[in-house]
């Protein structure tokens, strides 16, 4: 992890709020829920350091977006721990990606806490340094 602080530029998207059909309980199942999702994305200083402040020499926000998007239109997930995994292995498909930190909440579970949720942290199997 101190390698990637060292070479790596962080780039976030928080609290993006989307409406998916999550979940494994009946009640869950008639309509979507609110999620929140974070995340963080790790590119190397080189790959993410414009010398023209240009939008194609650096990770686009969009791409995170439009990664959400796809995911949550492929249909109904279980939960939360599917949809962070198989968005974190998409994210981790760009070439400048050389990891990610990912978490999901429902804010609208309990009434006496503010969310529930899943984060993970993976690396690229090709980042130096690191093992996963």
């Amino acid at each position: 992890m101190q390698d990637l602080m060292r070479t790596c530029r962080k780039l976030f998207l928080r609290r993006h709020e989307v409406w998916v059909q999550i979940g494994v309980h009946d009640f869950e199942k008639t309509g979507a829920q609110r999620i929140w999702i974070d995340v963080e994305l790790y590119v190397p200083y080189a790959r993410s350091t414009p010398s023209t402040d240009r939008l194609d020499e650096v990770v686009d926000y969009d791409f995170v977006r439009a990664v959400v998007a796809e995911r949550i239109g492929q249909g109904p997930i279980g939960l939360q721990e599917t949809l962070c995994d198989d968005l974190v292995q998409r994210l981790l498909q760009h070439p400048d990606v050389q990891a990610v930190r990912l978490s999901t909440s429902k804010p609208d579970v309990y009434p006496d806490c503010e969310a529930v949720g899943v984060e993970v942290f993976r690396f690229r199997s090709d980042t130096p340094g690191t093992k996963q």
